[in-house]
């Protein structure tokens, strides 16, 4: 039995360890059978750093047995799946979003990829109850849009007031501003006023082509360069911190008229899910919230699946809608 003390790793200071010993966590084998959570939540401290002294603890003392059920229960615990709240989306992304991967929504004005992320948000903060960060880069957040989803999902006063706390807002207009944001989530910074309500497991980006797009094209090298470190830093953040990176993108046409993502081809290697959103055509259609929803890219489900639902149910899919579209139009789709 290896007893917890200052220095038998890095981070594992005097305070953690005092920190730690309010929940009876004295050795080892306790903190590395802890639900780490859980424990960062009770004890204050950065769960990015317990993460990471559990990890050197575990390696340090590789003679320590551990079961089969804490070994599946650890997997089990550094992967979730995140439910978007919208089914038909869910059904694309098999079961929803993955912590440790970015996930793209691509689409032209008004396809629906704001709602989208608002319900996204919704959904993880109010029936998931987890920790969402929501990085606004276009204005097209609503403050009293996103209190009215919350409403829809809870007409508890106190729990949409803990909905709504779970959800942590970043204003950024540049690219600039998105990478420092970026690099304080990473660096921990952002994870002390997410302390209270547990861990951030989802960052979404509405949206990254509002700062780089401008930034791109002719002989401009500084933009492909800052759109790389962009791309890294959404990477590195889904990967290091088990957290669920939604980003949504704008859409284009090639010389043969067929829709493409934005931000070209160097961007199209970031993102291990694409998603694209339409509205559905038709006279009956262009004023409803009726979308279509395409996988275009995805290393779990066969490409180029459909599924159309509505905007205005949360998601419903449109075949349960009562104005429901019985004539299935071709849509135009780029090539994965």
């Amino acid at each position: 039995m290896v007893f917890l003390r200052e220095g038998l790793c890095p981070g594992l200071t005097e305070e953690v360890i005092q920190a730690l010993r309010t929940q009876e966590i004295r050795t080892v084998e306790d903190l590395v059978s802890s639900e780490l959570e859980e424990l960062a939540q009770k004890c204050s401290i950065s769960y990015k750093a317990l993460v990471a002294i559990r990890r050197v603890l575990l390696t340090q003392h590789t003679g320590f047995p551990v079961s089969g059920a804490d070994l599946y229960e650890e997997l089990l615990s550094s992967m979730a799946i995140l439910s978007t709240g919208n089914e038909s989306l869910d059904v694309l992304l098999d079961a929803g979003l993955y912590t440790g991967e970015v996930t793209e929504l691509a689409g032209g004005p008004g396809s629906g990829k704001t709602q989208v992320c608002l319900g996204v948000a919704v959904n993880i903060s109010c029936v998931l109850k987890r920790t969402v960060l929501y990085i606004d880069t276009n204005g097209g957040l609503s403050a009293s849009r996103l209190l009215q989803m919350v409403q829809s999902k809870t007409s508890n006063m106190e729990e949409q007031v803990e909905a709504l706390n779970r959800i942590l807002v970043c204003r950024v207009f540049d690219v600039f501003s998105l990478l420092e944001t970026l690099h304080s989530l990473r660096s921990g910074g952002l994870e002390q006023a997410s302390v209270r309500n547990g861990p951030i497991r989802a960052v979404l980006v509405d949206s990254v082509t509002a700062v780089l797009s401008h930034m791109l094209g002719g002989r401009q090298t500084e933009g492909m360069s800052l759109m790389m470190q962009v791309a890294g830093a959404l990477r590195l953040i889904a990967k290091d911190l088990n957290v669920a990176v939604l980003v949504t993108n704008h859409v284009t046409r090639d010389g043969n008229g067929v829709l493409k993502a934005g931000l070209g081809q160097s961007w199209s290697h970031v993102p291990r899910t694409r998603v694209l959103l339409q509205r559905v055509d038709g006279p009956q259609a262009r004023h409803s919230g009726l979308r279509w929803a395409t996988l275009l890219k995805s290393s779990r489900q066969p490409c180029h699946q459909k599924q159309q639902f509505d905007l205005g149910s949360g998601g419903q899919p449109a075949d349960s809608h009562p104005d429901h579209l019985q004539r299935r139009e071709q849509e135009d789709v780029f090539k994965h």
